[in-house]
């Protein structure tokens, strides 16, 4: 009998293709299947001709671009000298989670199923696309189409003679089990994140840990939103950038909500652990060190703070011990309470450590082997890099909106990454923060002689703050600037930086402060009152136009 393996991979940017992907992960184990569940970019490419059966969960970034933890895959897939036929061999299944608002809808998935095709690959279904826009989100079209992927799954692999699926309602051990280590082990001091020069440039496995030089609001006391311009030293991090790259930061928890969640799941903060995967092959998770503390896993790594999933319910249902709050949990990972889900998480941006405080008999009696399974691990934000190299070498700027707004819940909202940017003072020591460079999607003029004309209302100057050090260094004129914000007095970011350019005859500027007078005026309306000169250079001048928000 052919043996009974499955391979998921997974192209996710935001996490929603993964825990999508680790949904058909554990359903394949209630099917009795062998399944590994991996990241695209993770899985040797070379060995798909070896794989019988294959499903692909892909997201659609940007303008139809893939995630980038499956950029490396694509571009392999994508060599014209790969044989027609060289997945003849493949049974595959691919799943797509879009955006029907965008216009390249699950441009990622429809063409990876094309491609699958044209290598001798063989449909089990046609692909589902997904979709964020449906009132039930993407479950409307996956719900139905993994029904019926299982029954053509099970139809060319039958369960062996005397095994069921495992029901529903029972547990499926966790992905790794935590082993408490002696409270008098020896232990090296291996949560610190340490500043060392890295062996290759740094990256998300390996980031570098940047010091805080400074931390300055540039809005004012009064304004309502605080914007800060952070610097970071580089020096001996082996990074190097130029204008529209983008610095990845690792953020990490806030100390209350690390408390807190302790407190909820009776967690002793400095106890220390280490990780061993429940099933041979299974890789540990890259960015724990080994042994680790409760305090570290929570701080660092478990995303207590993000919106959770159906999937985040649909595993505490099974720790329940109290009956009314087992019914709630049971409802809201249901295909028909994910209306009433959408309501009590999404819409008010409730976080996993808020629905936590809300089944309190569940949450004290969530085993700790089973924490990396319900809550997901902290994303890396991204960051356009706000300085050149050439005006601070050895530094690097970024303009950080601090995020914070309202919802019906009682609490602001707050976002991660910056409210702890904002909290990191240098005065008070080495403060430190984990990051590493993506090459941007924009590319500014090689030729001196091109002008740009750039758009960037509020914190989307960042990138032609960089692209305007570098131009001016490199003695590149023709630099135009529209820039839009509320008020002249509160939120003109690098004032007297443009100022000084423009005196110089280095930069033509036209701002736009939309709330200073009667009638609200935007970059838009002085783009057309100054549509002469950006035709001319346009036209005659052949400009590149540049626009981010």
């Amino acid at each position: 009998m052919a043996e009974r393996r499955l391979l998921v991979l997974f192209g996710s940017q935001t996490g929603t293709a993964q825990d999508t992907a680790e949904r058909i992960g554990r359903e394949a184990k209630r099917r009795h299947l062998r399944c590994r569940v991996e990241a695209l970019d993770s899985c040797d490419v070379a060995n798909l001709i070896h794989e019988p059966l294959v499903v692909f969960v892909c997201a659609t970034t940007g303008q139809g671009d893939p995630p980038d933890n499956m950029k490396v895959f694509w571009r392999f897939l994508f060599r014209k000298n790969l044989p027609a036929g060289s997945l003849c061999q493949l049974d595959y299944a691919v799943l797509g989670l879009g955006d029907s608002s965008y216009p390249k809808f699950n441009f990622v998935a429809k063409k990876l199923h094309k491609r699958l095709l044209q290598l001798g690959g063989n449909p089990l279904l046609p692909v589902a696309l997904g979709d964020d826009q449906h009132d039930l989100g993407p479950d409307a079209v996956v719900d139905p189409w993994l029904v019926a992927l299982w029954d053509k799954i099970l139809a060319l692999y039958p369960l062996p003679p005397g095994l069921e699926i495992i029901s529903p309602n029972v547990c499926l051990p966790p992905k790794y089990t935590l082993h408490y280590l002696p409270e008098d082990s020896p232990h090296p001091d291996s949560d610190r994140l340490q500043p060392t020069a890295p062996r290759a440039a740094p990256c998300e496995l390996h980031p570098f840990a940047a010091r805080v030089v400074s931390n300055k609001r540039v809005t004012a006391q009064s304004h309502f939103q605080d914007v800060r311009l952070i610097e970071f030293d580089i020096a001996g991090s082996g990074i190097t950038f130029s204008a529209g790259d983008v610095v990845m930061i690792q953020p990490q928890n806030c100390p209350e909500d690390v408390q807190q969640f302790c407190q909820l799941l009776r967690l002793e903060p400095h106890r220390r652990f280490v990780l061993e995967p429940t099933e041979p092959g299974t890789s540990l998770p890259p960015l724990l060190p080994q042994p680790c503390t409760i305090q570290y896993l929570v701080t660092h790594y478990l995303d207590i703070s993000c919106v959770p999933r159906r999937s985040f319910f649909e595993l505490l249902a099974y720790f329940s011990t109290n009956e009314l709050e087992r019914e709630k949990l049971q409802e809201f990972s249901s295909a028909q309470g994910q209306e009433e889900l959408y309501s009590y998480c999404n819409r008010p941006r409730r976080t996993t450590l808020e629905a936590m405080w809300d089944f309190p008999h569940t949450t004290c009696a969530i085993p700790a082997d089973y924490l990396l399974d319900i809550i997901p691990r902290i994303r890396p934000r991204a960051f356009s890099i706000a300085s050149s190299v050439l005006a601070h070498p050895e530094r690097m700027q970024i303009l950080v909106a601090v995020v914070r707004y309202k919802t019906r819940l009682s609490k602001p909202r707050r976002g991660l990454c910056s409210t702890w940017l904002a909290s990191l003072n240098p005065e008070q020591g080495d403060v430190r923060v984990p990051l590493w460079v993506k090459k941007g999607g924009m590319k500014f003029p090689a030729d001196p002689a091109t002008p740009v004309i750039m758009i960037g209302p509020g914190t989307g100057v960042a990138p032609f703050r960089a692209a305007i050090q570098e131009r001016v260094a490199l003695g590149h004129r023709g630099n135009c600037l529209f820039f839009g914000c509320r008020h002249k007095s509160k939120d003109f970011y690098c004032q007297t930086e443009w100022e000084e350019l423009v005196t110089k005859g280095l930069l033509t500027l036209f701002t736009a402060f939309s709330r200073d007078q009667e009638e609200k005026v935007y970059v838009q309306h002085r783009i057309r009152e100054n549509g002469r000169l950006v035709w001319e250079l346009l036209s005659s001048g052949n400009a590149h136009v540049y626009l981010a928000g």
